[in-house]
């Protein structure tokens, strides 16, 4: 099992066992994350391990930057 997202993917056990939220809020945010792009799922037997969409997370934090950005 993977412990962090470090390399990239992640358990969706693992993740929820990083918070002291319920699994259904984990399970939401997952969710969203991945419907945002942010996230894929792949099944391995009854886990569902996450992985990181690198490209998608490097327009989000591009995106994001703009806002610190000190106005002209």
């Amino acid at each position: 099992m993977t412990i962090n997202f470090e390399g990239g993917s992640m358990t969706a056990g693992a993740i929820a066992g990083m918070f002291e939220h319920k699994w259904p809020t984990t399970t939401r945010h997952l969710h969203v994350l991945e419907a945002a792009g942010l996230l894929a799922e792949k099944r391995n037997g009854r886990n569902r391990v996450y992985h990181i969409n690198r490209s998608r997370l490097e327009l989000l934090r591009d995106w994001l930057a703009w806002f610190s950005k000190e106005p002209k």
